[in-house]
């Protein structure tokens, strides 16, 4: 869903000079931040392993636990 909206709006902004030069802009900034994260890898948050909790006490944990007898 969120490729096609980026499409409609882009084809959209791509009709007129102004909207050339606002994807032109997005383009380079989302190039610089990929670059940026590429660099610095460490500060991106750590996938965790599979079978771990999650430390957030809010987060649904499934069927399985809950309390049944």
């Amino acid at each position: 869903m969120k490729r096609i909206l980026q499409l409609v709006v882009t084809r959209w902004l791509a009709r007129t000079p102004i909207g050339m030069v606002v994807l032109g802009l997005g383009w380079l900034f989302l190039r610089k931040r990929r670059a940026r994260r590429r660099q610095h890898p460490a500060s991106s948050p750590v996938p965790r392993e599979p079978g771990r909790r999650s430390g957030d006490p809010y987060a649904r944990r499934g069927p399985a636990a809950s309390d049944r007898r």
